[in-house]
């Protein structure tokens, strides 16, 4: 039996769902069809928002771990992200010259109040969810808001499918991701919070701990971590430019990738845990990078979209591992004692990255061409398998190293 803010969740994670997956799964083909975007604009759309949540991450957590209720900021800072969709739909009566810029600008500016409310349901939701139940929960209820993305996403495409060139189509798009926003605030402010007095020891407390990086485990793992995920982000960019450029797809056929990546990973997250429970989290890692290795040279190989469409399950099965495991492998490796600010500073360097390396792989679009680009990202994504492989190996040999001496002290 679901408590009354478990059911309330849900239904605020359905219209958030529904809300950015109308809005933001086709700013890409927005972008390039309507507004005439360049590759390195293009590029810019999946810079831009790690680049807004580098700078407000921590001055966010600071207001927010100030407050004793923390609902009434989240759901302002719903409201306010979810308004410049509106912003958006406006976009295409500026002169056509102004048009792709001001549209970054607006999803940049859209990041602001979107940090602080992503920041702030976390803790807000972790406070409301026992946590003896947060496990089952949020795995019932991440796969039921994958199904209502799914759902939308294809509901769009095919009421959509010949409006691919069409400006309207995006502003109605924006425009009804807009009301489902104020469904958001709505069910947000439905919930009971409990008000957490803040003492002056917490208000002092420091807001880091540089202990962390003498942690040999947290070490390896950013490491590990982060050249993985540069390697992974330098085709974000390619891949939308590939898709709606070089191989024409329309709305119909981004919802039908979008899709069939989100129906592979609902069928393979169960896999992944399994075999991380048999085997272990880091072994797994070095399956999934070399799989993801995969994707931008098999995504060149063609631009028939039936095709494109196979490779998108392809990756939805490797990207889901990617999720769960990569998530496990930190907890696995930050000390209990200072976790909080372990997943801090990961989440920091995580959006400097996310910020870089897209426009990398822009780059090397730009001086190599398409084909020559998705090689090297495919290469680079392989070497951040044999990285996680040398931390696998790296630990079982301290592993064994320890359980020899522990043998040997016993026989004393």
């Amino acid at each position: 039996m679901r408590t009354y803010n478990e059911k309330i969740s849900i239904y605020h994670g359905m219209v958030s769902t529904i809300a950015l997956n109308l809005a933001s799964n086709f700013f890409p083909i927005f972008s390039i069809s309507i507004l005439g975007a360049t590759n390195y604009q293009v590029g810019l759309i999946s810079s831009l928002p790690p680049l807004v949540a580098l700078i407000m991450t921590i001055p966010a957590a600071v207001v927010l771990n100030r407050l004793e209720q923390q609902k009434k900021m989240v759901a302002m800072s719903v409201l306010w992200a979810r308004v410049m969709f509106l912003l958006l739909a406006a976009v295409v009566f500026l002169h056509s010259a102004y048009q792709a810029w001001a549209f970054l600008i607006v999803v940049a500016l859209m990041n602001v109040p979107g940090t602080i409310s992503n920041i702030g349901w976390q803790t807000l939701i972790s406070g409301m969810i026992k946590e003896e139940r947060r496990g089952a929960f949020f795995s019932d209820r991440n796969r039921l808001l994958t199904i209502v993305g799914m759902v939308t996403t294809l509901m769009i495409g095919i009421v959509m499918k010949k409006q691919s060139e069409h400006p309207a189509a995006y502003q109605v798009l924006f425009v009804i991701a807009f009301l489902f926003g104020l469904l958001e605030v709505f069910f947000l402010m439905k919930h009971k919070e409990k008000a957490e007095p803040k003492s002056s020891k917490d208000q002092k407390k420091s807001s880091m701990d540089w202990s962390i990086f003498k942690d040999k485990g947290y070490k390896w793992f950013l490491i590990t971590a982060l050249c993985f995920n540069f390697s992974w982000q330098m085709a974000w960019g390619l891949f939308n430019i590939y898709n709606v450029k070089y191989a024409h797809a329309t709305i119909l056929w981004i919802s039908i990738f979008s899709v069939a990546n989100q129906l592979m990973q609902i069928f393979s997250f169960p896999l992944w845990k399994r075999w991380a429970e048999q085997k272990s989290n880091t072994l797994m890692l070095i399956w999934v990078a070399a799989g993801m290795a995969t994707a931008p040279f098999l995504t060149v190989l063609s631009t028939n979209l039936v095709y494109l469409t196979f490779v998108q399950m392809t990756s939805g099965f490797f990207v889901s591992g990617t999720m769960l495991l990569l998530f496990n492998l930190l907890l696995e490796k930050s000390p209990k004692e200072k976790r909080t600010y372990c997943i801090t500073t990961y989440n920091v360097l995580l959006s400097f990255v996310a910020f870089i390396a897209p426009q990398i792989g822009i780059w090397l679009l730009e001086v190599t061409g398409i084909q020559t680009s998705m090689g090297i990202i495919s290469i680079l994504r392989f070497m951040s398998a044999l990285v996680f492989l040398l931390m696998y190996l790296k630990f079982r040999k301290t592993k064994k190293s320890t359980k020899f001496f522990s043998r040997k002290k016993a026989s004393y």
